[in-house]
């Protein structure tokens, strides 16, 4: 009798919960832990999902015409045209992702770093995480020279890679890898005939559209499924909505085929009433583009504000260029840390951060780093306010560092920085 793969609680939603606990027994706490974008919601999506209540049929696996036809039109837009009947929605992303996993079997190659969950769903799916590191400065993209070698030494070992993992723009990292990088990815992905799975959710948070992530899609369109959703753009977690765009080739139907019968079997069809409103929101009306523009400005001026505390005090950081997170390495301050605090790797520096100053971080052997690394990731996108008025004001400033609550936090994020390396 096999034994059941080992699960272990998500590192973002563990923290998450420890922060609440100490909330809740009235410490103070600054969450920098979670990516959960901390903004309202727009209303006209809101009164949306209001009036699709009455939607209480199971529906298309695949999602309804309309929300396949408005994420084909949103792909489209941005250069990966791709018919509706290659469309496949789910309740959220991360079950997409598990489900293509399960789709394709195997090995999954991943980006080291990379976000908490791609190794413990290739677990989950019988498989196991292959981990090739990134290049300095491209987070999200293995090294293709790197997964040639890896991917060969699998195979001689007895092991199937058959995916890929890739994301565009990068978490943990906040950066974006290059279009030659994502090519030479695609590249070796033909010739080692595997199948991409590009986790594209910070596609639309990138701070200067010159820094936009170009799509394996583009360079291996045959092989290259690409998944999306509002949790980031639109800050809609709680919704639960997720788009892949299966490639139109043999392999591309094939797996749409296994991805279908899969979420047939798991989760029947993603709530009516918020395909409703996702498929409005893909369809990219002016308010959805302005509250989506409206977000960049407010996470990069955060976002690049507390980047500054942290280059401050000598820990190292690559200029982050979209979404809301930063993974600034300690490796500079080893020896102080080791000595003024006994600290010696990533997760004792992340529980000196919450238990002295009740900082939430996550360490990057969280993120698949080793665990004698100094690496933490910091994410700026609870920091907007803690009321919706707050939230609303924060999308709205001309300059969000001006707003009391904001400037309290990122002074406090460079308070409790100088006071850990500050000499003793």
């Amino acid at each position: 009798m096999s034994t059941p793969a080992p699960v272990t609680m998500s590192a973002t939603l563990a923290a998450d919960e420890e922060l609440e606990r100490r909330r809740r027994a009235g410490e103070r706490v600054l969450s920098l832990a979670s990516g959960e974008i901390g903004l309202p919601v727009l209303p006209e999506l809101r009164a949306r999902l209001g009036a699709a209540a009455d939607r209480n049929a199971y529906g298309p696996v695949a999602g309804s015409p309309e929300l396949r036809a408005a994420a084909a039109g949103y792909w489209g837009r941005r250069g990966l045209p791709v018919d509706p009947s290659l469309v496949v929605c789910g309740p959220g992303t991360k079950p997409l992702l598990f489900a293509l996993m399960l789709a394709v079997g195997g090995d999954v190659v991943v980006p080291v770093p990379s976000w908490v969950s791609y190794a413990a769903q290739a677990a989950l799916a019988g498989g196991r995480a292959l981990p090739v590191p990134v290049r300095p400065g491209e987070g999200g993209v293995p090294d293709p020279d790197q997964l040639r070698a890896a991917v060969a030494r699998a195979r001689a070992a007895g092991r199937h890679p058959r995916s890929v993992v890739v994301t565009l723009p990068d978490n943990p990292t906040g950066t974006v890898a290059g279009p030659g990088t994502v090519q030479r990815l695609a590249e070796a992905a033909r010739e080692l005939n595997l199948l991409v799975i590009s986790d594209e959710i910070y596609c639309d948070l990138a701070f200067d559209p010159a820094d936009r992530a170009v799509s394996p899609a583009v360079f291996a369109p045959e092989r290259t499924v690409v998944t999306t959703g509002l949790t980031k753009n639109l800050g809609l977690g709680g919704w639960r909505m997720g788009v892949a765009r299966l490639p139109d080739s043999p392999l591309g139907r094939e797996t749409r085929t296994r991805l279908t019968g899969i979420a047939s079997q798991v989760w029947s069809s993603t709530a009516a009433p918020v395909q409703a409103a996702a498929a409005y929101a893909f369809g990219e009306p002016p308010e959805v583009v302005e509250r989506v523009a409206a977000s960049v400005r407010l996470h990069a001026a955060v976002a690049r504000a507390v980047a500054e505390r942290f280059t401050a005090v000598g820990a190292l950081l690559a200029p982050v260029v979209a979404t809301c997170y930063l993974y600034p390495d300690f490796e500079p301050l080893r020896e102080r840390l080791a000595r003024v605090h006994g600290v010696h790797c990533g997760g004792q520096l992340a529980a000196l951060f919450a238990e002295r100053y009740g900082v939430g971080l996550l360490p990057g052997s969280a993120f698949g780093e080793a665990s004698e690394s100094l690496r933490v990731r910091a994410a700026t996108s609870r920091l907007y306010g803690d009321t919706e008025a707050e939230r609303t004001a924060a999308l709205a400033a001309p300059d969000p560092l001006a707003l009391p609550w904001i400037r309290a936090s990122v002074e406090r994020v460079g308070e409790v920085l100088a006071d850990l390396t500050a000499a003793p």
